[in-house]
């Protein structure tokens, strides 16, 4: 299916079947966060699709979704967002830089699960300091762009045996 540009800002609720992480009663939306943790390769158009989503806004039933697929609470990324839990409760959709931030989020945990033999293996090396990070906490540097690079990066040289 092609996307044109007019299709960049309609929304698309086609329910796809996912692999084997996904617990059969969690539909996942196209584009979604949860969607992109589960299907996080790069596919033709898939980083343009996600600038769209990221535009548009993230709805706050995704990022309830994320949490719930990452088994996870929102208290767990209070420090990483840049709005509030409070003003995330209240809003329905939300704003482009929170929105960026949830989907590099799911990019991430995307990239862990493939990595990590488990979501709670993943979730463990998150929250055990790490050497290479100057024995720093790779969760605790997701709330910049340069840690999130950081710990990609470090994610990354654990998938190739590449160790510094």
């Amino acid at each position: 299916m092609k996307t044109t540009a007019k299709d960049i800002g309609k929304p698309k609720t086609t329910n796809v079947r996912v692999s084997r992480k996904v617990p059969k009663e969690l539909s996942l939306t196209k584009f979604s966060p949860s969607w992109v943790v589960v299907n996080g390769k790069d596919a033709p158009g898939f980083k343009m699709e996600l600038i769209g989503k990221i535009r548009q806004g993230v709805k706050k039933t995704d990022w309830k979704q994320l949490i719930q697929y990452t088994g996870s609470t929102e208290k767990e990324f209070e420090h990483i967002l840049p709005a509030s839990i409070s003003s995330m409760q209240k809003n329905t959709v939300y704003n482009k830089e929170t929105s960026e931030r949830i989907y590099e989020l799911a990019r991430l945990f995307g990239l862990g699960y493939e990595v990590f033999d488990s979501k709670e293996d993943f979730k463990r090396w998150l929250m055990t300091p790490s050497k290479t990070l100057g024995n720093r906490i790779p969760f605790e540097l997701l709330d910049s762009s340069f840690g999130f690079e950081m710990v990609e990066n470090e994610i990354v040289r654990i998938q190739y045996n590449v160790y510094s």
